[in-house]
């Protein structure tokens, strides 16, 4: 087959089909043929890596992208390449592979992602977008009700995921307090900003505070206790340290399910110091909010609906394809500072004529619909059929920390809150722990065994590094989990021989 065709003018197009354009009425046949070989590209590639993983070396793995680079060319390149991503892909579909915050998305989710990836709208602009303009407000107000936000006075948008979300929540919390034009003015006189977060907050809070000019140095850590929760007397004792220094508590940030653990912080104690001291509560439950869903774990998450901000992200506990992430601030007037007029976009007669806008939502400008993805999923599964696939996945987490509890080989952490199970291989020798431990995760990518997670636990000397399982695969049984722990045993018998 000829890879191009000869157009007027002199001009060639690929062959086949491949530059016809995804929209109007003839997007969908010419994208009909185009899938067919993305879907046996998919399985074919699935099927020759045939676990977790494809085994191999870093350097292996990108010498086989580079030849199917340079062998690709033509109309046949989709279905290799997408053969190739298949292949070298960590499948969080495949129970072995339990690593991180990353789920196998539903597949009515992706295919929702499909459609908005075929008509390509952008929220900056209501005429670029008008049906997921109005999507985005409405889900958004169905989410701020799910975590006890009043719909009618909240705010919010869609992020790519809780880095984005703690930022706005950061910055929110700075001009509430200091003003939106401190990053130009510099910060007042006398103002010694200070965050304050627990040692197991995500790092993206420390990177938040350098992109908002406070300078990580204005985060100052709270005690956490074994299980990694806040302890509320260590925050009391932030703030006195604050008062005392002449500091300005910008933020409390209280975690809703850290990314080591799953713990989550003891919210009703936090909100009520935040509250007595005036100061913003961002609640990071980009992890956690997923036992929203839950009838059994929601009072987990009892206290989010005091926090002046959340963050939530979809692509953890919610089965969406990346990006899902959202932001909502309790009162919409706390969001001022982001409001922008961009005469081509949101000109003021327009939204005086009715036409609305969400450029002041956003930090980013283009930006795709992700919310209709989620709003599919929740009118298919509804919340109860989301809340189930978090209880299956809670389950996995409780069983396999029984598991580890009655191996000897293995030693539990702590009891798991959500579905993040943190555990070691005890090898004879204990003085041999960290770095066996953290050989055999190494052991099992390079030969495509298992892809677990590693951490190290707080405190000093050896002995901290332990491995952890996320377990968001709700097909996951309990032969998986005794296989996937023996595979790890086996791993960790081979190297002390």
């Amino acid at each position: 087959m000829s890879g191009t065709t000869e157009l007027s003018g002199g001009t060639t197009e690929p062959s086949g089909g491949c530059a016809e354009l995804s929209g109007g009425t003839a997007g969908p046949a010419a994208l009909r043929p185009l899938i067919d070989e993305v879907l046996a590209g998919l399985a074919a590639g699935a099927a020759r890596r045939g676990g977790p993983i494809a085994p191999g070396a870093p350097e292996q793995i990108a010498t086989v992208v580079r030849e199917a680079l340079a062998g690709a060319r033509g109309p046949s390149a989709l279905g290799e390449l997408a053969h190739l991503l298949a292949y070298g892909a960590a499948d969080p579909a495949d129970p072995g592979c339990a690593a991180h915050l990353h789920c196998p998305p539903l597949a009515v989710a992706v295919a929702a992602d499909l459609a908005v990836s075929a008509l390509n709208p952008s929220q900056d602009s209501w005429d670029q977008a008008p049906a997921a303009t109005a999507l985005e407000s409405e889900l958004l107000a169905e989410l701020a009700a799910s975590v006890g936000f009043h719909p009618d006075r909240a705010a919010g948008v869609l992020t790519t995921g809780g880095t984005e979300s703690n930022l706005m929540g950061l910055m929110l919390a700075r001009d509430q307090r200091l003003g939106p034009d401190v990053e130009l003015n510099g910060l007042p006189a006398g103002v010694r900003p200070r965050i304050l977060a627990s040692e197991a907050a995500h790092f993206s809070v420390q990177r938040a505070a350098a992109l908002l000019g406070l300078g990580e140095r204005a985060v100052r850590t709270v005690r956490v206790d074994r299980q990694l929760r806040m302890d509320p007397d260590a925050l009391a004792d932030a703030f006195a340290e604050a008062d005392r220094e002449g500091a300005t508590p910008l933020a409390v940030v209280a975690t809703a399910g850290t990314t080591d653990t799953g713990a989550i912080d003891p919210l009703p104690a936090i909100a009520d110091l935040a509250a007595r001291h005036g100061t913003w509560l961002h609640v990071d439950a980009a992890y956690g909010g997923g036992a929203l869903f839950s009838e059994r774990l929601a009072p987990l998450l009892d206290g989010i609906d005091r926090a002046d901000s959340v963050s939530l992200d979809w692509h953890k506990l919610g089965w969406q394809p990346a990006a899902a992430g959202v932001f909502l601030a309790r009162e919409a007037r706390t969001y001022a500072s982001l409001a922008r007029r961009a005469v081509y976009l949101n000109p003021a007669d327009d939204e005086e004529a009715g036409y609305p806008s969400l450029l002041g939502q956003s930090l980013r400008t283009t930006r795709r619909p992700d919310a209709f993805k989620l709003a599919v999923t929740l009118r298919v599964l509804g919340r109860e059929g989301l809340g189930a696939l978090v209880d299956r996945c809670h389950r996995s987490a409780l069983r396999a920390a029984e598991l580890i509890r009655t191996t000897t080989e293995l030693e539990l952490h702590c009891d798991p809150v959500l579905t993040t199970v943190v555990f070691r291989y005890l090898p004879p020798d204990p003085a041999d722990s960290d770095r066996i431990n953290a050989q055999l995760r190494r052991d099992l990518l390079r030969t495509g065994r298992a892809v677990i997670g590693r951490t190290e636990i707080p405190g000093h000397g050896p002995g901290r590094i332990r491995l952890k399982l996320t377990l968001l695969n709700p097909r996951t049984t309990e032969t998986d989990l005794t296989a996937l722990l023996h595979t790890v045993i086996d791993a960790g018998a081979e190297i002390h021989g």
